[in-house]
């Protein structure tokens, strides 16, 4: 399941085969563009992307998201440079540890 907000440049969605694609669940483009993906900010883009799973849509994907894990395997998708410090990561943390 692909969390980006963008789909990933010079990929089409034929050539994905993605099962789906969640952008209701991603950070906000003014989060996203904060963040940068810069490594120093990612704590803090955690926390505020922590804070607005909070939103009704989003929470309601996150919900859909924790049901669909229950029943099976989930592999969130991202074309981040760095998943390590992606909206994926910190939506496996969620997945994982219920919080």
């Amino acid at each position: 399941m692909l969390v980006d907000r963008l789909w990933p440049r010079g990929l089409s969605k034929h050539q994905a085969h993605l099962a789906d694609w969640c952008k209701n669940i991603a950070p906000s483009t003014e989060l996203r563009q904060w963040y940068g993906h810069d490594p120093d900010r990612f704590a803090e883009f955690a926390r505020r992307y922590r804070a607005e799973l909070d939103d009704p849509a989003r929470a309601a994907a996150l919900a859909d998201l924790r049901r669909r894990s229950t029943h099976g395997t989930v592999t969130l998708l991202t074309a981040a440079k760095r998943s390590d410090i992606s909206e994926a990561t910190v939506l496996a943390d969620i997945l994982a540890h219920g919080v």
